[in-house]
This record gives C-alpha cells, sequence and structure tokens, in this order.
C-alpha cells in the first residue's frame, strides 16, 4: 500500500483542538468476541438492549453538548429506524458499521461491496441523511484486504476509520500512518485511523474501547493531550453503546480473555465519559476531518 498523509490545520475552540466523537452502535451480543457463541441467525432470540444505551448516550451527548458520529450497523437500523431519526434529529453524523459485524477482511470484494452498499441504503432510508463514514467491524482493512479502500470509494463513501495503527491479536496495521492519510496515495478516499500516541518508539492506544475502561483515566487523559499538544493534531474517541450498560446479561461460555476485556469497568463507564466530555472539546468526524472545521 502506497500512502500519502493529508494535512489539516486542526480546528480549534475556546483555544482546545477539538477532537472527534464517535459511537459503534451494535449490541452486547453482537461484538466480535462473541462470535463462537452467539450465531447472527440467534440475534433476534437476545433481549435487546441497543435502544435504551443509545437513549443513555444522546442524553449524555446533549448533557455536554457534544456531537458525534454514530457508525452502526444496518441490522440496527432494520430493527430501530426510529432511533437512527432521533440521532440524526439530534445533529449528530450517521455512518456505517456494516449490516451484521462481519470482518472485512474474512468477506471476498463482491461480499464486501454488497455489504456496504446494502447498509449504506439502509441507513440513508432510516435517517434521511446521506451517509459519508464507514468503520469496518474489529478495524479489520488492513495489509490482506487493501481493496476494501477502492469499494468504499466506488460505492460512495468519503471516508473510512478502519485502521488502528497497533499490534494487537484481533486487529492492527502498525506500518499505517498514525494520523489521516489517502490509502492509495492519490485523493480518493480518506482514512481516519484511530488515535494513539508514540512512546518509546511504540504506537500506544489512546483512541477509547476497551482500553479507556481498563486504563486509569488520567492516563488516558495524558495521552490524549499530548496528541493533542505536541503533535499538534485531533484525536478520535470511540465506545460501545453496551459499555455504559453494567446490567447487560452475562455471556455463559466466553473464555477469560473475552471475560475480562468486555465486562471490565462496565460501571464506571459513564463517569469517565462525562470527564472525557469535560476535558476535551469534542465534535462529529465530518466536521473535525473531512471540512477541517467544527461547529
Amino acid at each position: 500500500m502506497t500512502f500519502r498523509t493529508k494535512d489539516l490545520a486542526p480546528a480549534l475552540r475556546d483555544g482546545r483542538v477539538v477532537n472527534a466523537m464517535s459511537v459503534d452502535v451494535e449490541d452486547y451480543f453482537q461484538v466480535q468476541a462473541f462470535a463462537g457463541q452467539v450465531e447472527r441467525e440467534d440475534w433476534p432470540g437476545h433481549e435487546h438492549r441497543v435502544e435504551r444505551n443509545i437513549e443513555r448516550v444522546l442524553q449524555l451527548f446533549d448533557d455536554f453538548a457534544v456531537t458525534g458520529t454514530f457508525f452502526t450497523l444496518g441490522w440496527v437500523a432494520q430493527h430501530y429506524p426510529s432511533l437512527i431519526r432521533r440521532i440524526v434529529d439530534g445533529g449528530h453524523e450517521l455512518a456505517s458499521h456494516g449490516f451484521a459485524h462481519v470482518r472485512a477482511d474474512t468477506q471476498t470484494p463482491e461480499q464486501f461491496r454488497d455489504d456496504v452498499r446494502r447498509t449504506k441504503a439502509i441507513l440513508e432510508d432510516a435517517g434521511g441523511t446521506a451517509v459519508r463514514g464507514y468503520r469496518a467491524a474489529t478495524f479489520s482493512i488492513g495489509t490482506r484486504n487493501p481493496w476494501a479502500f477502492d469499494v468504499l470509494s466506488e460505492e460512495g463513501y468519503a471516508y473510512s476509520s478502519s485502521v488502528y495503527p497497533v499490534h494487537h491479536d484481533l486487529y492492527g496495521m502498525p506500518t499505517a500512518p498514525r494520523f489521516p492519510f489517502y490509502p492509495n496515495g492519490d485523493a480518493g478516499i480518506e482514512e481516519y485511523p484511530i488515535t494513539t500516541v508514540r512512546v518509546g518508539g511504540q504506537n500506544i492506544p489512546c483512541g477509547g474501547g476497551g482500553y479507556f475502561r481498563l486504563l486509569p483515566y488520567p492516563v488516558f487523559r495524558w495521552a490524549l493531550s499530548r496528541v493533542n499538544r505536541v503533535d499538534g493534531r485531533p484525536g478520535i474517541f470511540y465506545f460501545h453503546p453496551w459499555e455504559i450498560d453494567a446490567g447487560q446479561p452475562r455471556m455463559a461460555g466466553i473464555s477469560m480473555k473475552s471475560r475480562f476485556r468486555h465486562y471490565t469497568n462496565l460501571a464506571r463507564m459513564e463517569g469517565r465519559l462525562r470527564r472525557l466530555m469535560s476535558d476535551f472539546a469534542w465534535d462529529r468526524m465530518d466536521r473535525v476531518f473531512l471540512a477541517g472545521t467544527s461547529g
């Protein structure tokens, strides 16, 4: 792959760099860690909690006047179209997370095209707005499937946020740039990688997810502040609605690693998010990166 980085002057609000806030809209039983225990055809039989959790997220954002980007499964949009309208009516960006949380690197180019085309149509129909962004399930675009960027561009997407430039057992593309780049070395689709901080010659995750729940909050705040101050760049933060739901059902038969990653500090997550909303400036992905401006 040939990378060309994108020059972007960060937007400022009250003297602070504006970062991108994002939510990966999926229910607790749809995560990659449970793929071996929960078949997709069995999803309807599980207790659905995504609607109530997104309502909590929307209220949290309202409390801090934050707008964000909701990377949403097409499956969720099919089952809860009114929820999609509430996301859009709240001033948030609607984006695609694929239809059923299938890893992009397990699909053929034809299967991937069908997936991203179908999901875009479902979301746009439910939300009444154009969908320009995409995030692959489990950050599954990398060196094995760079053709995915071409497919996304051909299907009308303007940007992807599907690369995590770290070493990880489930994902990672450590050779990728840490900040926005053109994957094919031209002015086509743009990739906005999940944020990392450079420490000791290594990329250390500081973009959210499980790392945000596991690390002490002051450590995470220091890392994102360093990206803003030292690198002079906006960061990307992401989380899932199930991460604020300590009362979700416990899944049987999963590994100790998956149990630790999924359930640790769920009860503390909302409090940490409130600190994060207050400590940094936030906006939607498209406003932070596509236009280079923020409202």
